[in-house]
């Protein structure tokens, strides 16, 4: 019996990661290892006889915990529990206690055995894990721009954030349990989308996309959603994590950002078209100058011979209407020369109604619809007949079977951000509606380029609606067209309120005509061209006048300083070196009484151009040409 106990005592002993001690029935330690010694840092004298009480704080033993531990293990024989102890030096350590009421073999207790371990790294390793969930719940449910929750392995909700109860618009009660497809529209669900993202994200790992999504009260917004596989420790799929975040603003504003790229690029494209259609239809004016001035002085040589002069006539016919080609592009490049004035529009079109008419043809009705009153408008009005006309003819061809056109006006007061990108003010809308077959988006963003045409060859050149926008930008106002197809098309020129009288200079047709020139005069002639100048001299010489040429600012200066008896100069405006305006000023600084016309086809020319010089749109006729002499004859 010795032997044994001997041997429990070593076995008890020899435990050092257990405190393993006795209790006598009033609570004291009546045994003590070694793995109490290292638990608790007491050594067996210093605890043999004391109540275990001493492993308890103030606190604990004041409420009186080690007493009630001992009557629950008299009433039941056992009791186990986990808490603090503490230590010797004061510390504390996370406990695992068991205590087993000790009784003899006749069954009379005669103490407790205890036995306690130290689980303080446990413990420690289970609050960090505990915080650790806690600030990943709380994190979780404060993201209030992220909707992130958890879906099972058959796509139905087990968790639900902050974020997505603000985005979809449903609380945690409503939602858990309810299958990912709830937040997808009608169309999706039909195609099977919510289960083909779940079968991608089961498959890869990971499934992205953008969409609408669907929120409880029935909007819709543009959702980023991405869905990842989860698996547990052992490899097991358990569920999906699903982040969603509504980007409807940043899509709005990526749409709008791409709209205005695109506003800017057509911008740029009818800019540098504009550009070069300018520049070109400025060479071919120089160019129907000679051909026009030319075929002028030989319709003179050949009044005896009636075939020739048909001939003759057809090919005046012929420039006639390259000038009016040239009118056309200039208007689109914004280069042509233009005389705003107030114009009734009401009235103007009243004006020529039947010539719209006739053009439109006998199969076409044009009505007019106009207020009792309307505000003058600032542009030009032949060229808004022209405009007008241009307008008619493209509602004409679109209505091959005939239809109905309506020509109406109203006052318009434009505030910021009008869907036209006009400036704040008054306008009058203009609009030119047709019945015919319209045309559809391609179609209508194009429309307004120059040289594209839906006709067939031969049958139309382009520049139609080119024009018309010219005119429009030139005049501070815009054409928009609306257009469906099969729905008809309306065009819309929006023109200025007229507030002033426009006459900084003095327009050929306002001059007094002339079927003769006045006397001979002596003129100086500048143009870079020296085929423009040498047809300018014919015409001229054949008037009875005497000219001298020259082919730049510079040459007139240094002739004008050599020859002060010239009558007149006759300059064009787009010259190398020194322009026309420029050589005017200088002109009239030196010679102040020398009168001055200044030829060119271009109407944005310089501030501060002398308001006294003549204008002489190109190409002109020989007719302009005495009309406008005349009248620089009369101011000397």
């Amino acid at each position: 019996m010795d032997i044994g106990h001997n041997k429990y005592e070593l076995l008890v002993d020899s435990v050092v990661d257990y405190a393993i001690y006795l209790l006598d029935l009033d609570g004291n330690i009546a045994s003590w290892n070694v793995g109490s010694e290292r638990s608790t840092g007491y050594t067996a004298r210093e605890v043999l006889g004391h109540h275990f009480s001493l492993f308890y704080n103030d606190d604990e033993r004041q409420r009186g915990e080690p007493d009630l531990a001992l009557a629950k293990v008299r009433s039941e024989g056992r009791w186990e529990t986990e808490g603090w102890r503490q230590r010797k030096d004061g510390t504390r350590y996370w406990a695992n206690v068991v205590l087993d009421l000790v009784k003899t073999a006749d069954g009379v207790a005669i103490g407790y055995a205890s036995v306690t371990r130290d689980l303080t790294e446990r413990k420690e390793a289970e609050d960090r894990l505990r915080r650790s969930e806690e600030q990943f719940r709380l994190l979780l449910q404060g993201v209030g721009d992220c909707a992130i929750y958890m879906l099972d392995t058959n796509g139905c909700i087990t968790s639900w954030n902050t974020g997505a109860q603000r985005i979809k618009g449903y609380t945690r009660d409503e939602i858990l349990g309810k299958h990912l497809s709830t937040f997808y529209t009608l169309e999706d669900r039909a195609k099977g989308e919510p289960g083909r993202a779940l079968g991608i994200a089961a498959d890869v790992g990971r499934f992205e996309a953008e969409g609408w999504r669907v929120r409880k009260d029935g909007t819709s917004f543009w959702a980023h959603a991405i869905i990842d596989r989860i698996n547990d420790d052992n490899g097991k799929h358990v569920g999906f994590a699903k982040v969603t975040r509504d980007i409807t603003a940043r899509r709005d504003a990526d749409m709008a950002l791409s709209e205005a790229r695109e506003a800017l690029f057509q911008s740029q494209k009818l800019e540098a078209v504009g550009q070069l259609t300018g520049g070109v239809a400025h060479d071919f004016n120089n160019l129907l100058m000679a051909v026009i001035g030319s075929l002028e002085l030989l319709e003179a040589r050949l009044t005896h011979d009636p075939q020739a002069l048909n001939l003759l006539g057809n090919a005046l016919a012929g420039a006639q209407r390259g000038a009016a080609l040239t009118r056309r592009m200039l208007a689109f490049a914004r280069k042509q020369e233009l005389r705003p004035t107030s114009v009734d529009v009401k009235a103007l079109v009243q004006g020529i109604t039947t010539l719209l008419q006739r053009s439109a043809g006998p199969t076409v009705t044009v009505d007019t619809v106009f207020p009792l009153s309307l505000q003058p408008t600032l542009v030009d009005g032949n060229q808004l007949e022209l405009a007008l006309l241009n307008l008619v003819m493209n509602a004409r061809d679109a209505m091959p079977e005939g239809g109905h056109i309506i020509i109406a006006a109203k006052d318009e007061t434009i505030d910021l951000n009008h869907r036209t990108g006009l400036p704040p003010g008054a306008y009058v809308c203009l609009t030119v509606t047709d019945d015919g077959q319209g045309m559809d988006a391609e179609t209508l963003s194009r429309a307004m380029e120059p040289f594209f045409t839906t006709k067939g060859i031969g049958k139309g050149t382009g520049l139609g609606l080119s024009m018309v926008h010219g005119l429009a930008e030139q005049t501070g106002g815009r054409l928009q067209l609306r257009s469906e197809v099969g729905l008809g098309t309306t065009a819309e020129l929006w023109l200025p309120v007229s507030t002033m009288e426009v006459a900084e200079t003095v327009p050929v047709d306002e001059l007094p005509s002339a079927a003769t020139s006045s006397g001979a005069l002596t003129i100086l002639v500048v143009d870079d061209d020296p085929l423009i100048a040498m047809t300018m001299s014919a015409v001229l010489n054949d008037l009875g006048h005497l000219t001298v040429e020259v082919n730049s600012g510079r040459d007139a200066l240094e002739e004008l300083a050599q020859k002060p008896y010239f009558d007149l100069l006759i300059t064009d405006y787009a010259m190398p070196g020194m322009n026309g305006a420029q050589l005017a000023a200088e002109v009239k600084a030196r010679w102040p009484t020398l009168p001055i016309i200044l030829a060119s086809g271009y109407a944005e020319l310089p501030e501060g151009t002398a308001k006294t010089v003549l204008r002489l749109p190109k190409p002109f006729g020989r007719e302009d040409l005495v009309r406008v002499i005349d009248a620089a004859a009369a101011t000397v």
